[in-house]
């Protein structure tokens, strides 16, 4: 039975419990998700595939069903239960990522990362929703983006993890385990972790569902109700979504081969590059995801009500400046400008979630985080590391420009998201007003 709609928020402690909880698990998912990036050369060496290839593992072959699947799980997240269905996306997309260390072709890899990517679409979705009902609005940004810092705490812990590997791939060579015989380094840790997913499976238990508040909660939403509603703001919803898919695009097609910049443009070893930009990422990523949720937070508390969407006009228009990290070669001053570069890409998406949180009836929350993961997903993982990809492989036509490539790409894509997200401001106020008004007549139809 699910919970009942009612004013009563549970204590900051439970409430905190539940967000660290699924911290972790947005880490996870992310460490599965990024761990391809640092492995690039021994996937491809044993493999036998171009970058081109090498990219559609990384990002298409996860994003399709991990954005396909969201919207449907989504509606469970509406009116099932948000831990369990959290739980199942866990343990189905930790068997696949074990899966993919067992991959000996191509497309079996493909396979299995489509299977990694159906199974964490359960997570946000619900994450999102369970969040918004343990926390006032005013809080909320705060909260997401904590919850959000899994992003960069997983990739960076990816990076690491992943130069550890091959590093250790070095020295030790291929290894032969019981069952799985001859095993690869680079499969021994999606086998690590894929186990170590369904262990945490048992961690879910912690979370308490809060009751379901605001309009419309609790209540099961017709599809075409979700998207008459959507349709009554969509220059909001366009703005926001496209806004941040284009940040995203930029986002995930250059980390998707900044580790190969390191490697082919200035020499640096997979250890070397796991360890010090891991770092930064886990560093920097971390504090600029959290930085902007405080801030948004503080500038709602000051009366803006489109402050989700400022701060991520304030990202992109910081982050287009950083972009001349690709072309610095003083290494000194390309760290500083990275650093710099990950804190303001990472500012925005903590609040981009809880904008949508602050536009949509309880009711509907679930689906339309899942419509917005489903756009920013599929344009940025699943479009972004092929995009550089491409340009490197058919308008370079050399591996040494990926810098390159990585610098056009990234500033095309982040000066469209600073104009979207700017046309977008006003529109998502007038949201916020329609929500105000489909909730009075809501309770005077009740």
């Amino acid at each position: 039975m699910q919970p009942t709609n009612n004013n009563a928020y549970p204590s900051t402690a439970r409430a905190w419990v539940t967000v660290s909880i699924l911290l972790v698990a947005y880490v996870l998912s992310f460490v599965d998700r990024q761990i391809l990036n640092l492995l690039v050369a021994p996937i491809r060496a044993d493999l036998g595939i171009s970058d081109t290839q090498m990219s559609l593992l990384m990002g298409l072959s996860f994003a399709i069903f991990y954005t396909i699947a969201g919207i449907p799980l989504g509606r469970v997240a509406d009116s099932k239960s948000r831990r369990g269905l959290i739980a199942a996306g866990i343990f189905f997309w930790s068997l696949m990522t074990a899966a993919c260390g067992l991959a000996k072709t191509y497309w079996h890899f493909v396979i299995f990362r489509i299977g990694v990517g159906a199974g964490e679409a359960a997570l946000s979705p619900a994450a999102y929703s369970l969040m918004a009902d343990s926390f006032p609005p005013e809080k909320r940004a705060t909260a997401i983006s904590v919850y959000s810092m899994g992003i960069y705490l997983g990739a960076g812990m990816a990076f690491l993890l992943g130069g550890a590997v091959v590093t250790f791939a070095q020295a030790q060579g291929d290894m032969v385990l019981p069952f799985f015989g001859l095993i690869r380094p680079w499969q021994f840790i999606f086998l690590i972790l894929g186990a170590a997913g369904v262990f945490f499976c048992l961690l879910l238990i912690a979370i308490k569902e809060p009751s379901r508040k605001g309009v419309g909660a609790g209540v099961a939403v017709p599809l075409k109700d979700v998207g008459a509603y959507l349709l009554s703001i969509r220059k909001a919803v366009l703005c926001h979504n496209f806004g941040f898919a284009c940040l995203s695009f930029a986002s995930y097609g250059a980390s998707a081969w900044i580790p190969t910049f390191f490697i082919r443009n200035h020499g640096y070893t997979p250890g070397e590059v796991g360890l010090y930009y891991g770092s930064v990422v886990m560093l920097a990523g971390s504090t600029g995801i959290v930085f902007g949720g405080r801030m948004a937070d503080w500038l709602a508390r000051k009366g803006y009500s489109d402050a989700n969407m400022r701060i991520g006009v304030a990202a992109a228009m910081l982050t287009l400046l950083c972009n001349v990290v690709y072309l610095v070669d003083n290494m000194t001053v390309l760290w500083i400008i990275m650093f710099f570069n990950v804190f303001t890409v990472a500012m925005p998406f903590g609040v981009a979630p809880a904008a949508i949180q602050e536009v949509m009836p309880n009711s509907m929350r679930g689906q339309t985080s899942a419509i917005y993961l489903f756009v920013v997903t599929l344009i940025g993982l699943g479009i972004g590391p092929t995009a550089v990809a491409l340009t490197t492989d058919y308008i370079f036509q050399d591996d040494y420009a990926v810098r390159y490539s990585i610098f056009w790409v990234a500033s095309i894509t982040t000066l469209a998201s600073a104009i979207l997200l700017w046309l977008g401001l006003k529109p998502y106020r007038e949201a916020r007003e329609t929500l105000k008004a489909w909730g009075e007549r809501q309770g005077q139809s009740a």
